[in-house]
């Protein structure tokens, strides 16, 4: 079997990836909640984890997998669940900048965190109980798996960015 095939079909499938991040993200935000006003450095470190993980995260998503999943929706609760994604890709958005003008050290980051929190578990949830498992009916395995390697692709490119700037930042 050539290498770039074998390659593809033995990855991870796009909804594998997905909900890795999502329990990755899950963990990040449940951290930060647990976090006192005075743990100034850890809110900030995880803080910046956050909006990388959820930087890559809602890309991969709307650049690879809603698109494949808009593109195979049969139903027209498949198209609602599709914008109501992009929707609440969008509130999460809106929100990170906001946190991140916000004191670390304040009660108002604290409610903020609290907030982002609610609205990634409750799209991560919604994700992993209507839409991945209508994914699962709409995409064939081999769809799947090749979308899991584009976003895995895409990621690893995102990290190399981020890689090359930190350096600059660091030569500078």
């Amino acid at each position: 079997m050539p290498a770039a095939r074998k390659a593809r079909t033995s990855g991870k499938d796009a909804i594998a990836l997905l909900r890795e991040d999502h329990q990755q993200v899950r963990a990040l935000l449940g951290e930060l909640e647990e976090t006192t006003d005075r743990a100034v450095a850890r809110r900030e470190k995880l803080l910046a984890s956050i909006e990388q993980e959820l930087t890559m995260h809602t890309r991969i998503e709307d650049e690879i997998f809603y698109p494949a999943f808009r593109d195979a929706a049969r139903k027209k609760d498949d198209g609602k669940l599709y914008f109501e994604a992009l929707e609440e890709h969008h509130v999460v958005e809106l929100i990170l900048p906001e946190i991140k003008g916000t004191g670390v050290e304040s009660e108002q980051f604290a409610a903020k965190a609290k907030v982002l929190k609610d609205l990634v578990e409750h799209h991560a949830e919604e994700e992993e109980t209507e839409m991945f498992p209508r994914a699962r009916k709409l995409l064939t395995r081999d769809e799947l798996l090749r979308l899991g390697a584009e976003m895995t692709q895409l990621k690893e490119s995102m990290a190399r960015g981020l890689v090359g700037r930190l350096a600059g930042l660091v030569g500078t």
